[in-house]
Formats: structure tokens, C-alpha cells, sequence
């Protein structure tokens, strides 16, 4: 090693030294908080210690991988990227290094208990309250997805969902409806450099949602190398040497284009957020005037859960402080899987349907350095997404809703299904193009009354179906099956469905050929559909001896 080496080695261990010697009188309040555990690890080359888990930890980091920031803090700025997304990501960086996965032990937190819920709160707001409260909120919709997992190279938004009506219609539907029959409220839209353009020619023909400033543009992060934690490098295409950041990069995108301070002095205090594929998420004026009555910084809608969403993340109370946090499944020990999983336990999950004090996100920003805390979120990708034998990468990104853990005193709501339609896979489009969901004269899609608040269960082969153009051969007929009578449907191998498919009860379609499989119009419930050539080939045989035998006996 050369002496500048040795020297980097030698302040790493004294740094990692010393954090343990300091562990009790240091670090113990945030071990206590998560029920972290602290230990030393090596990964690319930098000397690290294990996760503390507590998102207020102090950013200590071996000395090499300050130096290796100030190279990624270079790329970020030659992007024009603000302070505030590169604040954001150093943070996010540096968890990476320290080795901070985010743990949160069972025995640190208790089940979230005793919420309001909606239908708690419902209530007819007096018209002049109304235009108050509407002259200080604005509705965020992100969109910043192309949907490559569902194989888009678009912004996912443009997807059709109901008949010839895309995402963005129906959302354009639903804030000219609002307007007209309750108020005009501000709208905007978080794009990323991917959808913004899409988004703008879609909404073309409604001028009154892209006026003025009615976007914020989400920021890129730099990808990192798995074996160096270095920014990674591709030279044949370096666009592919970024990713988005996650929709935790609402916050840097907010503070860093002046949005936020712009909002601010024009006295909006309210932001309602939700993901623009959920559209059963749209200004409801009782959740609005009891968040504005409630003074709370920050509120978060969740749904309760059913053991469809059992390894799915949920809501939970910090036992050292009282606070609500976010435990994903990633968070979460394999000892304590079973605590996690119990849904009668843990009970509700978050929607991703957030209400905002813009002056309370100031006051955080202000408090932690310009950034919002957030607990980072590891992808393990290759650099190029088409090659799997590209360089190993890490995409860093962070969650919104994790920053309920942010704001002291945030509350939570629970809310029905029907606020809850998202589509983040091509079994939840079916879902939601069925008759399973119903469109509201206000442009929402609920739930079918025959559904009895329980969207049916649909399973399809991913290896079909992962990718829109799979669940277009599927549907080449023409017509969507009927789902509202259906409580789970799975499909494995290629199947095509005729116009007039109704599935009820519990049904599974199977065609283990490689061949495209036609299944026949018609009503099938609580039963297994066979489309396998041989077995259809053989019925077809029995019956025609069946047929060979009663001519033989009525010649005779």
C-alpha cells in the first residue's frame, strides 16, 4: 500500500474505533430508538461501521468516502443539479458507506393503534371555509414513472385504463370536475426529465393544468459502483450512468427549484400528494379540513391490511418517543418476519396519499442541514438495464412517506379501499380496466359494489405478463374479462381471452404449452381451466369413439 493508503486505513480504523468506544455514551439514545446493532464491515474498499438505524445518527464516515462525495458532488453540479438534491443524496450516500440498512427492530416499536378514520371525520364544510382552505392548498401528482418494469419506454400515466381514457385524462377529468363543483385549487405535477415532455402533449387540450409554474422536475442521481462505490461509468452511453432518485425526491425537488418558497410567499400552506396511477386519490374536502383543524405537520392515509398485503410494508409507533415511523420489508429481520407479517398485529399500510404543512417541511429542511431525513433504499441494478452482464450498480432512492418519521407530531388516517387504486403491475391494470372498478361521475375508479371492499386477487404468469405488450395478446379479443363477481384469478402460460369471459369465485387458467392458447367465451367459477393441447386433443378423441359407437349401434 502506498503511504497516502496506509494513512486513509489508519483514520478509518481510528474513526471506526472510536465510534464503538463511544457507543454507550454516543450512540446509545439511537440504538434504543430502533433496536440497531453496531459492528465494523469492509465493502469496496472503505472501512465502515453497521447500521445505527436511527434516521437522526450522526453522518460518520470512513475519511475515503468524503473524498469520493466531492467527485460525485463535481458530476452533480456539472448536471446543474441543486444544492439541495446534492445535500439529498450525500445523505443517502453516506448510509450507503456506513453500512446503514435501516433496520428497525421488532421489539423497538409497537403496533400503530387508536387512528381516525375517514369516515370519522366526514363532514359538509361550510362554502366560505372551503374557499379559504382551497386558496391555501395545492395538489401534487407524481409522475415521474415511465414504467419500464412494465416494459414502457413512456411516462406510465399515458397507459389507457378505462375504454380510450389514459391515466392523465381521467386525472384532467377529475381536477376540472373539482373546479367546477367545488372550487378552483391549485394542481401540479412532479415530472422527471423522462415524462415531462410526454406529460405537457397530453395535456395539451386543458391549458387551465399547464399554466404557470405546473411542474416541478425531478432530479437524477449518479449511479454507484457495487464493488467501489465510485460513481459508475458507461462510455458508450453515459445517460445510463444516472437513475431517478426515488419519490423521497420530492422534498429536494420542492426546496432546490424554488417551488417551495415560491408556494410559501404566495401563503399556500396545505399540499395534498399522491402517485398519479392511484386514481381513487383525489382532494377529498373532509380530509382537508380536518387536517388544517388538526395543526399537525404531516398525515399520512392508511388502509388496513388483509394478508393479500402481508409482506407489504406498515405503519408503527417508536416506542422511545412516540413517534410514527414507516417498517418496510427490507427494514425488517428475519426474527421478526412473523411479527411483520401479522396483519391483526401491525394493521394498517401506507397509500402513499400525504398531506403536507409546506411550513412545517421549511422548518425540517432548515433543522437537518437543508434535507429532509430519509432512510435510503438500495436497488441492485447493472449500469446498462438491458445487459445483466454490465457493471454491478447501486441505485440509491428514498420514499416520501418515510418522512412521517420526520415531523414530530404527524398523524396518520385510515381510509377505504377506495381511495386506493394503484397500478404498479400489469395484473393490477387488469384489475382496474375490469368491471371490477367503476368510474364516478367526479372520474375516480371505485370499487364494484360486488366486490364488497375487497379488490379480487389476480395472479399472472410474469413471465407473460410482466410487460404491457403480454397483457395486450392477452386481451387481443377486444374485450376485458369480468372480474367483479371474482375473488382471485391466476393465469399461467400464454392465454388469450374471447370477448364474454366472465371469472367468478376462485378460477386458475393453465396452459403449460409454449404455444398462445384461446380460452372459450363463457362463465367459469371456482374451477381449474386446463388448456393443454394433449388434454384437449384426447377429450376430443374420446368423444368422437363415444360418437363411432352410437353410430355402429344405431346401423345395427
Amino acid at each position: 500500500l502506498g503511504a497516502m493508503q496506509r494513512l486513509l486505513l489508519l483514520l478509518a480504523a481510528a474513526s471506526s474505533c472510536t465510534i464503538v468506544a463511544s457507543d454507550v455514551n454516543t450512540y446509545s439514545h439511537n440504538l434504543a430508538l430502533r433496536g440497531g446493532v453496531l459492528g465494523l464491515g469492509r465493502i469496496g474498499g472503505f472501512l465502515r461501521t453497521a447500521s445505527f438505524g436511527n434516521l437522526n445518527s450522526p453522518n460518520v464516515i470512513a475519511p475515503e468516502g468524503a473524498v469520493v462525495f466531492e467527485e460525485i458532488r463535481k458530476l452533480m453540479e456539472e448536471e446543474k443539479l441543486s444544492e439541495s438534491a446534492i445535500r439529498a443524496f450525500k445523505q443517502a450516500y453516506e448510509a450507503l458507506v456506513r453500512g446503514d440498512d435501516g433496520m428497525i427492530a421488532e421489539m423497538a416499536i409497537t403496533p400503530a393503534e387508536d387512528l381516525p378514520t375517514l369516515a370519522d371525520v366526514k363532514t359538509e364544510v361550510a362554502d366560505d371555509k372551503v374557499q379559504k382552505l382551497l386558496e391555501k392548498t395545492v395538489v401534487m401528482k407524481l409522475n415521474g414513472g415511465l414504467g419500464t418494469g412494465m416494459g414502457l419506454e413512456k411516462a406510465k400515466s399515458l397507459l389507457s385504463v378505462k375504454g380510450e381514457q389514459s391515466f392523465l385524462d381521467l386525472i384532467a377529468s377529475q381536477v376540472e370536475w373539482f373546479a367546477k363543483n367545488k372550487g378552483s385549487v391549485r394542481q401540479m405535477f412532479m415530472n422527471s426529465f423522462s415524462t415531462s415532455a410526454d406529460t405537457k402533449e397530453a395535456l395539451k387540450g386543458h391549458p387551465d393544468i399547464i399554466k404557470g409554474d405546473w411542474e416541478v422536475v425531478q432530479n437524477k442521481v449518479p449511479k454507484i459502483d457495487a464493488s467501489t462505490l465510485r460513481p459508475a461509468k458507461f462510455p458508450p452511453n453515459p445517460a445510463k450512468e444516472w437513475c431517478p432518485p426515488g419519490h423521497g425526491d420530492l422534498y429536494p425537488s420542492l426546496a432546490g427549484s424554488g417551488t417551495l418558497k415560491k408556494l410559501l410567499d404566495a401563503g399556500v400552506k396545505y399540499m395534498f400528494v399522491s402517485n398519479s396511477d392511484n386514481l381513487g386519490a383525489t382532494l377529498d374536502l373532509s380530509l382537508l379540513n380536518f387536517f388544517a383543524d388538526s395543526d399537525k405537520p404531516f398525515m399520512m392515509e392508511v388502509c388496513e391490511r388483509t394478508p393479500a398485503d402481508k409482506k407489504g410494508g406498515h405503519l408503527a409507533v417508536r416506542k422511545q418517543d412516540g413517534q410514527l415511523l414507516l417498517r418496510e420489508s427490507a427494514q425488517c429481520a428475519e426474527e421478526d418476519e412473523k411479527a411483520f407479517q401479522d396483519v391483526s398485529k401491525h394493521k394498517y399500510f401506507n397509500t402513499n396519499n400525504l398531506w403536507i404543512r409546506l411550513d412545517k417541511l421549511q422548518e425540517v429542511i432548515d433543522k437537518h442541514d437543508g434535507v429532509v431525513p430519509l432512510p435510503m433504499i438500495k436497488n441492485s441494478k447493472t449500469v446498462d438495464p438491458s445487459d445483466g452482464d454490465s457493471t454491478k450498480v447501486f441505485q440509491l432512492e428514498t420514499a416520501m412517506g418515510a418522512a412521517i418519521e420526520s415531523f414530530s407530531g404527524a398523524g396518520a388516517i385510515v381510509v377505504g379501499r377506495e381511495r386506493f387504486a394503484p397500478v404498479k403491475t400489469c395484473a393490477d391494470l387488469l384489475r382496474v380496466r375490469s368491471d371490477a372498478y367503476e368510474t364516478t361521475a367526479d372520474s375516480r375508479l371505485v370499487l364494484a359494489e360486488e366486490c364488497a371492499g375487497a379488490p379480487p386477487q389476480v395472479d399472472l404468469d410474469k413471465k407473460v405478463y410482466k410487460k404491457v405488450q403480454g397483457l395486450d395478446k392477452m386481451l387481443a379479443c377486444g374485450e376485458v374479462p369480468s372480474l367483479k363477481g371474482c375473488k382471485k384469478l391466476v393465469v399461467k402460460g400464454k392465454v388469450v381471452l374471447e370477448a364474454g369471459t366472465t371469472f367468478k369465485g376462485e378460477v386458475s387458467v393453465v396452459n403449460p404449452t409454449d404455444e398462445w392458447r384461446t380460452l372459450k367465451a363463457g362463465t367459469y367459477s371456482d374451477e381449474t381451466v386446463n388448456l393443454d393441447a394433449e388434454e384437449v386433443d384426447k377429450k376430443g378423441q374420446e368423444e368422437l369413439k363415444e360418437m363411432v359407437k352410437k353410430l355402429q349401434v344405431e346401423s345395427k
